[in-house]
């Protein structure tokens, strides 16, 4: 093999890799609904001329004595990844959850790049593509950049290999970018963008040595904050035990709801003084509890962790593939029963995370894993994830209609692995003015996650009807 055709891969990428297991598959999935008919032969079209314009889809990870590579595959072959396929039954949307739900179970062929797009032709007037992308080759920052690169604003635009434009200013809920839609940078969550700050100037002085040989003793010598923190995440007893933890298997289940208005809980969130993010938490929060609850568990005083991805990626390394994101824990108040306390303690524990350096040492951690021995790096999961119940990724896309390969996309949702003995993931993205919540659980803990999906509204409109009342009371008090 050529040296133009191999290259080494990052210990950070290697340690996503490695994370994969038969019953927690390190797989990105993503959902487009389309408004029309999609052409098979045009979707591999678009995802030839766009997609394999970056070199790393043609390549797949190899094993060598002193780690991995990506190497290009010599017999790549377009059809083997770009596929129709169909829906059972009635073909609604229950039938299309379960075929996500099968796809999200199958593993990627490893003797060739790890990646797929499943084309659904035929769904409720227009077409559905299923995207399956291995957790090595990217971040979702990175492969949301990739996706817009392949979306127009209007459905006679042409693209031709357009690159991914830097960001250079966040996007913050937008209903207009003056910009355009490449001129944005995707944080997960806007309470931890201080956190980010913070530890900025360490991660620009650290990037080499967490891409190859992270030593996190580095970066204790930058003060005592960091050594504290590390300690807190030595300490960190396991997550609490409720029915959402367990033995996971192979088969995942995922579900999503109707769209919210982003508007409506704008309203509240401004009502409250609250951040977006703290009321979609809450209402997340008040679902699980809710759930628990009909199952008749206790949840007097109950706190459950979900880690957050946050978003480390220096600003010139926006247009790159692989993994440059950390993790923070955050404990959701699932004892907590009125709506209105339980955002307003939402926001107090995130804003305890802007100046935590848990997210910097999360990456260093991978990387440092990454590059030593696997069964190490198996341990050190194994013990970590323990720490948390789910894992909860919320994404702030485009306020404007988007169109892939003309078609206009209706509706957009996707969903994050689990690594570890993690069986629950969370999913929240804005996209056009709405909000989509996706769940996806392991079926030995959860079955049927739309017991718990279809409270995400009704958890809503309680924190709704809750704020107008306690608007009303002050202004008759006033």
């Amino acid at each position: 093999m050529s040296a133009a055709a191999r290259e080494h891969m990052s210990s950070i990428d290697t340690a996503w890799l490695r994370m994969d297991r038969p019953y927690n598959l390190m797989m990105i999935t993503g959902v487009m609904v389309l408004e029309d008919k999609l052409e098979l032969e045009k979707l591999r079209r678009t995802v030839s001329s766009l997609f394999l314009s970056h070199k790393r889809f043609k390549q797949k990870p190899v094993p060598h004595a002193n780690g991995y590579y990506w190497e290009t595959d010599p017999h790549f072959e377009l059809a083997s990844h770009v596929r129709r396929i169909g829906l059972a039954g009635k073909g609604d949307k229950e039938a299309l959850e379960e075929l996500v739900s099968d796809l999200m179970s199958t593993p990627l062929d490893p003797s060739k790049p790890l990646w797929q797009y499943h084309l659904v032709d035929s769904y409720e007037g227009g077409s559905v593509v299923i995207i399956r992308i291995h957790h090595c080759y990217a971040d979702g920052i990175a492969l949301i950049q990739v996706l817009l690169s392949m979306t127009t604003t209007s459905p006679t635009e042409q693209i031709k290999q357009r690159p991914i434009r830097t960001a250079l200013h966040k996007h913050k809920h937008k209903t207009d970018h003056d910009g355009g839609i490449f001129e944005l940078l995707f944080h997960p969550f806007e309470a931890v963008d201080h956190a980010v700050k913070a530890g900025q100037h360490l991660l620009e002085e650290g990037m080499e040595v967490v891409r190859h040989t992270p030593d996190l003793l580095s970066y204790a010598a930058h003060g005592v904050g960091v050594v504290s923190e590390a300690a807190k995440l030595l300490i960190m007893p396991d997550d609490n035990p409720t029915r959402f933890k367990g033995k996971p298997g192979v088969i995942k289940r995922v579900a999503w709801i109707d769209p919210l208005p982003q508007a409506d809980i704008k309203v509240v969130g401004k009502a409250l003084g609250c951040s977006i993010n703290d009321v979609l938490l809450s209402c997340v929060a008040g679902a699980l509890r809710s759930y628990l609850v009909e199952k008749g568990e206790c949840v007097d005083g109950l706190e459950i962790r979900a880690t957050v991805p946050v978003n480390l990626r220096p600003l010139d390394q926006v247009q790159n593939l692989g993994n440059y994101f950390g993790l923070v824990f955050l404990e959701l108040p699932i004892g907590i029963a009125d709506p209105v306390t339980r955002i307003y303690e939402v926001r107090k524990r995130m804003e305890r995370l802007k100046g935590s350096y848990q997210a910097i040492l999360a990456l260093g951690l991978l990387g440092t894993l990454g590059f030593g021995p696997k069964i190490v790096q198996a341990s050190a999961i194994k013990v970590l994830s323990k720490k948390a119940t789910a894992v909860m990724t919320n994404v702030p896309g485009p306020q404007m209609p988007l169109y892939y390969a003309g078609d206009r996309i209706k509706e957009m949702m996707f969903w994050v692995p689990q690594s570890g003995s993690i069986g629950m993931g969370v999913s929240i993205l804005s996209y056009d003015g709405l909000v989509q919540f996706g769940l996806v659980t392991d079926k030995n803990m959860v079955p049927d996650p739309k017991l718990i999906i279809n409270r995400f509204g009704a958890e809503f409109e309680q924190v709704l009807l809750a704020t107008m009342m306690e608007s009303w009371g002050e202004t008759a008090n006033g």
